[in-house]
C-alpha cells in the first residue's frame, strides 16, 4: 500500500519553506525599520497615529502639553469601594416605589451573584427634589443633595462584571484583569504635573484600609513605574519618609548635597543611561517630598470654619471617629488639588473586614442597617469637599469623578434584606470643570435594573474623563508585547451631551 507522507516530512519542501520564510522574515525587519509597517500595525485606532509623550528621565513628571486646549487642568475621583446601590442614592425609580413587594416582570427566580432575587424593594430612605434643578436624590445624602446643581449624573453606566475585585480594576483601568495601568498612571504619563514637589498622582486609601484590588487601583501596569499612585491618608504618611531622630536637620541636608554633587558627576560621565537618570530623579523627588508631604498633609492650620463643615471634628463614638477620619482625607484631597497635583484618587470604603457590609458598601443582607452607617460617613465629607473647591475657584480647573465598580438590584435577595451585585446599570457623575451641570444622562428601566436609555460603557466613561484633561483616547497609547495599548482598549466614545461646550 502506498502511503502519501506528510508535507512536513518532505524535504524538499521543508526546505522551500525554510527558504522563503527566512525571506519574509528579512521583508518585515526591513518594512519595519523603514517605518512602512508599523504605521498600519501599530495604530492605537483606524487613521490615527498613536501619541506616546516623549518623557526625560531625568524628570519623569515634568508637565507637557496635552493633544488639544484641555477643559480640566487636574482630576479628583471620588470611588466608592464595595458597589454603592443607584437606587437607593441618586437613582430616583417611581415604579419600584408603586411596585413595592411584587415580582419583577420578566425575571421570574431570576440567579444573580449570590443567587436567587426575592421581590422588588423601594428604597429606605425617601427621594426629594433638591436645590433649584429639583433633582430627586436620596434622604441617604442630603448633604451631596444640596449640591445637585453643580452635578451631572449619568445614570445609564455599565460594567462587564458582578466581582468586585475585577470591578474595582474595571472601573479603575479599563480591564478586569490585574496587571494594566490605572486611569491616574495615564493621565500622569501623558501630561505629568505642575506639583514638582509633590507626586503626580496620590491614590489616599479609606480610614478603614485598601480596596479590595489593592495597589490595582493605583497602579502603573506596563507603564513606567514613576506614574504609578503614592498612597498614603491623613493617619498613615508616606512610609518611611520621616527623617530618624539621631540625624539632625543639618548633617541631613549636607548630605543630600553631597549625594547630588556625586549623582551629577555620575550622569555627567553616563550622559545616555536613561535608568540611573530616572533612579537619580526618584531620589531627589523622595527628598523634596520630606518637606512637602507633613506640610501638606497637616490639616492642624485649616480653620475651624472648615473643620465643622466636613465633620472632621467630630469624635465620641466609632461612628463619628469613622466620619471624622475620613473628612480629614477629604480636607487632604483639597489641599493635594490646591497644590497642583495631576490625579487625586480618593476611597471611602475599603475591603471587607468584621464582616459583610461593615467595611464598605457591599450590601446583600442588612442593608438598611449598614448603608445608615456608610451614608453619614460618606455625605457631609464628600459634599463639603465638592462645596470647598467650589468656594476656592478650584472647580474651574478641577474635574470631580464620583463612581463605583457597579450597581444594585431593585430586588432584595430571597431570603435577604439586601441586594445583589448589578453591573447592568448604575450610576456615575461629574462636577467641575468642562461638565455641564445641573444636568442628567442616560437612564435604567423604570425598575432600575439596567441601563435602555444613552447607554454608557466604562470604556465611554474613561474616554470621556481623558477628552476634558484635554487627551485623545484614541491616540494616547503605550506599546507594549507587541501591542498598541490604550486606557479604552479598542472602543470608548466621549459622551459629548455631557460636555460644557
Amino acid at each position: 500500500m502506498h502511503i502519501t507522507p506528510h508535507p512536513l516530512l518532505n524535504r524538499r519542501r521543508f526546505l522551500g519553506n525554510t527558504g522563503t520564510g527566512l525571506g519574509a522574515i528579512a521583508l518585515t525587519h526591513l518594512l519595519s525599520r523603514g517605518g512602512l509597517l508599523a504605521a498600519k500595525e501599530r495604530e492605537s485606532a483606524p487613521g490615527k497615529t498613536p501619541i506616546r509623550p516623549k518623557i526625560d528621565p531625568a524628570n519623569p513628571n515634568a508637565p507637557r502639553l496635552p493633544h488639544f486646549p484641555a477643559a480640566a487642568q487636574n482630576v479628583l475621583m471620588i470611588f466608592c469601594s464595595g458597589a454603592c446601590s443607584q437606587l437607593d442614592t441618586f437613582d430616583y425609580k417611581p415604579e419600584l416605589i408603586r411596585h413595592h413587594g411584587k415580582p419583577m416582570p420578566g425575571a421570574d427566580k431570576l440567579i444573580t451573584f449570590q443567587g436567587e432575587q426575592g421581590m422588588l424593594t423601594k428604597s429606605p430612605w425617601e427621594f426629594r427634589p433638591r436645590g433649584h434643578s429639583g433633582k430627586m436624590i436620596s434622604d441617604l445624602v442630603p448633604h451631596l443633595g444640596s449640591m445637585a446643581d453643580d452635578m451631572c449624573f449619568i445614570h445609564s453606566l455599565v460594567g462587564e462584571t458582578n466581582t468586585h475585585g475585577p470591578g474595582e480594576n474595571f472601573m479603575n483601568t479599563g480591564f478586569t484583569l490585574d496587571g494594566f495601568p490605572s486611569i491616574g498612571a495615564w493621565s500622569t504619563y501623558a501630561l505629568g504635573s505642575e506639583a514638582d514637589t509633590l507626586p503626580a498622582y496620590v491614590a489616599i486609601p479609606d480610614p478603614r484600609g485598601t480596596p479590595q484590588s489593592s495597589v490595582n487601583n493605583w497602579g502603573p501596569g506596563f507603564l513606567p513605574a514613576a506614574f504609578q499612585g503614592t498612597d498614603f491618608n491623613s493617619s498613615k504618611p508616606v512610609r518611611n519618609l520621616a527623617r530618624p531622630a539621631s540625624i539632625s536637620l543639618s548633617k541631613d541636608q549636607a548630605t543630600r548635597d553631597f549625594l547630588n554633587t556625586l549623582n551629577r558627576h555620575r550622569l555627567e560621565n553616563y550622559p545616555g543611561d536613561s535608568e540611573l537618570a530616572a533612579r537619580i530623579s526618584s531620589y531627589e523627588l523622595a527628598a523634596r517630598m520630606q518637606l512637602s508631604v507633613p506640610e501638606v498633609s497637616d490639616i492642624s492650620s485649616e480653620p475651624k470654619s472648615i473643620l465643622k463643615m466636613y465633620g472632621a471634628d467630630e469624635s465620641g463614638t466609632p461612628l463619628k471617629d469613622l466620619k471624622a477620619a475620613y473628612a480629614r482625607n477629604c480636607i487632604l484631597a483639597r489641599r493635594l488639588v490646591e497644590s497642583g497635583v495631576r490625579f487625586v484618587q480618593l476611597f471611602n470604603g475599603a475591603y471587607q473586614t468584621g464582616g459583610e457590609g461593615v467595611s464598605n458598601w457591599d450590601g446583600h443582607k442588612m442593608l438598611q442597617e449598614q448603608y445608615s452607617k456608610h451614608g453619614p460617613v460618606m455625605d457631609q465629607p464628600t459634599a463639603a469637599l465638592l462645596k470647598d473647591l467650589k468656594q476656592r475657584g478650584l472647580l474651574q480647573n478641577t474635574l470631580v469623578v464620583w463612581c463605583t465598580e457597579f450597581g444594585r438590584m431593585p430586588t432584595f435577595q430571597k431570603g435577604a434584606s439586601g441586594r445583589d451585585h448589578n453591573p447592568k446599570g448604575f450610576t456615575a457623575w461629574l462636577a467641575g470643570a468642562g461638565v455641564r451641570a445641573p444636568f442628567t444622562y442616560g437612564a435604567t428601566d423604570d425598575f432600575g435594573y439596567q441601563a435602555v436609555d444613552n447607554v454608557v460603557t466604562t470604556h465611554d466613561f474613561h474616554a470621556t474623563i481623558l477628552h476634558l484633561l484635554g487627551l485623545d483616547h484614541e491616540r494616547l497609547s503605550f506599546y507594549h508585547n507587541g501591542i498598541e495599548r490604550r486606557l479604552t482598549n479598542v472602543s470608548g466614545t466621549v459622551v459629548r451631551d455631557v460636555l460644557a461646550t
